[in-house]
């Protein structure tokens, strides 16, 4: 009895190793191979771009993607809204998305890529930054350092359907396409002590003295190796009174003002969002405008 459940422990432990060490090196792959989106733009590493110091330091969760709006020749509908290239800048507001939309060139049989109908599909989370985050603590982007857990786009379990049914092999062979192989997003991918070090680095070279964190998975995968007391939002609080508090938090030596709020996502109520934070969020939002009114 005793030997069959160390034997399963043992075979547990196995494949745990397996899967941690695969995670690593798609996660190395990303950063040394070329992978690419459906109709050939490449991958690439959205980071912050203007090095100069900052007052505030942002991370969030991964980088998002352009997304089009793809019509078959007869002008019917494929896919509302299909991730084709890397967003241009991290958080990006969406600016100059029918430009780079028109870069990009399909089979004339196979249609065309629009801007999506909805032209908010494109940056809700960067408009999100600026409008619900920075400009209610007094910051401004030019003021921000912005930064993500993984700098590069994942595929969502929508897009991958969407690729799979609209961008099959069948497609790629007949029309001598390249084949769509940005990775699947993967919580555990997020846990790799090279990219806390990056993040770090970029911590450290922006010289805020502010550290906001969007959401749970910030505060689990970066924050918590810095301060064990934390892994979650919720134990910063989740009441009226206890959300948005600022924390004076020790990270590699130097004390930083940490400001935890939910994720951009819950904040503007974008897609699938959890009404709780975006209710705590509005009621944090009113005060801090209260506070600039006296």
């Amino acid at each position: 009895m005793v030997k069959e459940i160390y034997k399963q422990l043992l075979l547990s432990l196995q494949l745990w190793c397996i899967t941690t060490v695969n995670i690593h090196k798609n996660r190395i792959n990303s950063m040394t191979n070329s992978f690419y989106f459906p109709f050939g733009q490449e991958l690439k590493k959205v980071e912050q771009k203007d090095r100069s110091p900052k007052k505030v330091f942002v991370l969030g969760v991964y980088a998002s993607a352009v997304h089009a709006r793809w019509i078959d020749k007869n002008g019917k509908q494929k896919v509302s809204a299909f991730a084709v290239a890397s967003e241009p800048e991290i958080f990006w507001t969406g600016e100059n998305a029918k430009e780079i939309i028109s870069e990009i060139k399909i089979p004339e049989q196979l249609g065309q890529l629009t801007i999506p109908t909805n032209k908010m599909l494109n940056g809700p989370s960067g408009r999100a930054l600026d409008s619900l985050f920075l400009e209610p603590l007094g910051f401004n982007r030019k003021e921000a350092w912005l930064c993500d857990l993984l700098p590069e786009s994942r595929v969502n379990k929508k897009q991958r359907k969407a690729i799979d049914k609209h961008y099959s092999d069948s497609i790629i062979e007949k029309f001598g396409l390249p084949k769509a192989t940005i990775p699947d997003f993967d919580k555990t991918e997020l846990n790799l002590k090279t990219r806390r070090e990056e993040i770090l680095e970029e911590l450290e070279d922006s010289k805020a003295e502010n550290l906001i964190l969007l959401g749970d998975l910030p505060i689990k995968w970066f924050l918590r190796f810095h301060d064990k007391r934390f892994s979650r939002l919720a134990q910063f609080g989740e009441t009226e009174t206890t959300y948005g508090g600022q924390h004076e938090i020790k990270i590699n030596s130097k004390i930083y003002n940490v400001i935890p709020l939910c994720h951009p996502r819950q904040a503007d109520r974008l897609g699938n969002s959890n009404a709780k934070w975006g209710n705590l969020h509005d009621y944090w939002m009113k005060g801090k405008q209260q506070n600039v009114n006296k």
